[in-house]
């Protein structure tokens, strides 16, 4: 089996309003998970945190960071951490009007001597969005050429939502997980979804006390059938 994870680290800001790049790095080694995404990570600034460049990353392990804001005062964005080579890295704009900018982080992992496409976002906060950046996300794979993973956080609380069934049409159905907030989940915020759906053995929220406390989301594991 193959385990990859999903995390919002909230900037690496906790529950109890500290930033502690040591505590994300706790979680993620719990998880013990071999490619992770991870949404809302800080990357640097004046007078800002590089929680990318703070992370201990352990030895042959890679990173790949997708900045949606990027400017000379604030860097931030989606990242892509993995144990497996990263062979190639790409960017998919999914920004709506005038809202933040959002994006997803389309990485192909060697994995074990066959290919993965791991495609790491963060959608936005309204529907109209979020049906446009599906859209967008939908039109951009080619589920063909490799098994593909689609992780994240969807930020899609309506079980109807268009843009969750336009997913679930595309992949399959996959179990709902709640991770949201971290100190009581109410809301299957995080997904993974994947196609071909099969593979997808199980999904699991991550429910550490360490968890609970280094973001307001939960992490979200899943274990893919991986000859």
């Amino acid at each position: 089996m193959l385990r990859i994870a999903t995390w919002n680290v909230h900037e690496g800001v906790g529950t109890d309003g500290r930033y502690d790049s040591r505590r994300i790095v706790r979680v993620l080694r719990e998880l013990e998970a071999e490619v992770i995404a991870l949404q809302e990570v800080p990357l640097g600034g004046p007078g800002r945190h590089d929680l990318a460049a703070d992370i201990d990353l352990p030895p042959g392990w890679e990173i790949a960071v997708g900045a949606t804001l990027d400017t000379p005062a604030r860097r931030f964005g989606n990242a892509v951490l993995s144990r497996y080579p990263i062979e190639e890295v790409r960017s998919i704009d999914l920004s709506f009007g005038r809202r933040e900018p959002r994006g997803a982080l389309d990485a192909d992992i060697e994995c074990r001597g066959r290919r993965l496409r791991v495609v790491a976002t963060h959608l936005g906060l309204r529907a109209a969005e979020r049906r446009a950046q599906v859209r967008r996300l939908l039109a951009a794979f080619d589920t063909d050429r490799m098994p593909v993973v689609l992780l994240g956080d969807l930020n899609e609380w309506f079980v109807r939502g268009r843009a969750l069934l336009w997913l679930r049409a595309h992949f399959g159905a996959v179990p709902p997980v709640r991770s949201f907030p971290s100190c009581m989940p109410l809301f299957a915020l995080d997904r993974i979804w994947m196609h071909p759906v099969e593979r997808l053995v199980d999904v699991r929220a991550h429910r550490s006390p360490a968890a609970r406390v280094a973001s307001d989301h939960l992490p979200v594991i899943a274990r893919i059938d991986w000859p």
